[in-house]
């Protein structure tokens, strides 16, 4: 059996998942070591939809299309720089491994030809049960193990990167049962959506979110969306330049509203609110105001980013700041 599949293959498993055997006994610890839902995220889970849309096992829009697993990611590629490992979730053998493609997100100049490698460095472990999970997308050198190896659960198996078919970090990780792709949160419902099952794979306490968003701050002009996704465009603002907050978020519908406020030393700063026109699986807002004749009083200031769906807040984020005269 090959390590790394194509989307096509994938895609025909996933017809298949019609005829999936029922789900045996079988757990998944959370195979990032980060805090889900503070410095990681679930950006994409498994399509449920058997034709060409998407959906995920909420019957939500974190999927898309012949998509075969569960997407951890990082906020940007600020926190893949720092380092995040990524773990084994049960105990098993590696079956294969891959190491050696460069980090380089797809979509921007210069990125590698991945046709064939698109789960890039990765690592493949068979575990008891006719099970397996497929780690892919892991940074350049930092596959830690050899094939053939025993792992225990939590061993760890590399770092989250940016290989192959990807553009962000983050960890994509594949559940099969004797061949066939398994979503953690609805393993015996792969071509149906509606309410989650109460009883999952995962070991611990593992929600797919509605959306939120994955980071904020200041800066004197609306930024690039590069610049954004690679956590660089928050810095310092003078009281003479415009004070803009943006904000990086994932999930977002269609009709769900993004509110970005900034209050300073004398009250409010800004105060907008933007619906979305359509759903998209990763965006960015800003909004700013420049500074008054005279300049912005010197001080703290406070920006907050919320995202709401039908008037509900889903996801907010606080970030803040000291202008300097």
């Amino acid at each position: 059996m090959p390590l790394f599949r194509s989307s096509i293959q994938g895609a025909l498993l996933l017809v298949t998942g019609l005829m999936a055997p029922p789900a045996l006994a079988f757990e998944l610890g959370f195979p990032v070591a980060c805090a889900l839902g503070g410095d990681c995220f679930i950006q994409n889970a498994f399509d449920h939809d058997p034709g060409p849309e998407a959906r995920d096992a909420a019957c939500g829009p974190l999927a898309y299309d012949g998509h075969d697993g569960t997407d951890i990611a990082l906020p940007t590629l600020a926190e893949q720089a720092a380092g995040v490992e990524v773990l084994a979730a049960a105990p098993g053998v590696v079956a294969g491994v891959r190491d050696g493609m460069t980090d380089a997100p797809q979509g921007r100049e210069g990125a590698p030809d991945v046709s064939g490698r698109e789960c890039g460095n990765g690592v493949l472990l068979r575990h008891e049960g006719g099970w397996e999970t497929q780690y892919c997308h892991m940074a350049e050198g930092s596959v830690a193990v050899a094939e053939g190896a025993t792992v225990e659960a939590g061993a760890v198996l590399g770092r989250i990167g940016l290989s192959g078919n990807t553009e962000f970090p983050h960890l994509h990780i594949t559940v099969r049962r004797d061949g066939v792709e398994i979503d953690p949160f609805a393993p015996d419902a792969t071509s149906t959506c509606g309410d989650l099952p109460a009883a999952d794979l995962w070991a611990g306490d593992v929600a797919l979110p509605p959306g939120g968003i994955l980071d904020a701050g200041f800066a004197t002009g609306v930024p690039a969306y590069e610049e954004v996704k690679d956590g660089t465009a928050d810095r310092p603002v003078a009281s003479a330049e415009p004070v803009v907050l943006f904000a990086l978020m994932f999930g977002g519908r269609a009709g769900d509203v993004v509110r970005l406020s900034v209050a300073g030393p004398e009250g409010t700063v800004i105060d907008h609110e933007e619906a979305l026109d359509r759903t998209q699986a990763q965006l960015f807002r800003a909004a700013g105001l420049r500074a008054p004749e005279g300049g912005w009083p010197a001080g703290d200031y406070r920006g907050e980013a919320t995202l709401l769906r039908d008037g509900a807040t889903i996801s907010t984020r606080t970030v803040e700041t000291t202008l300097s005269p």
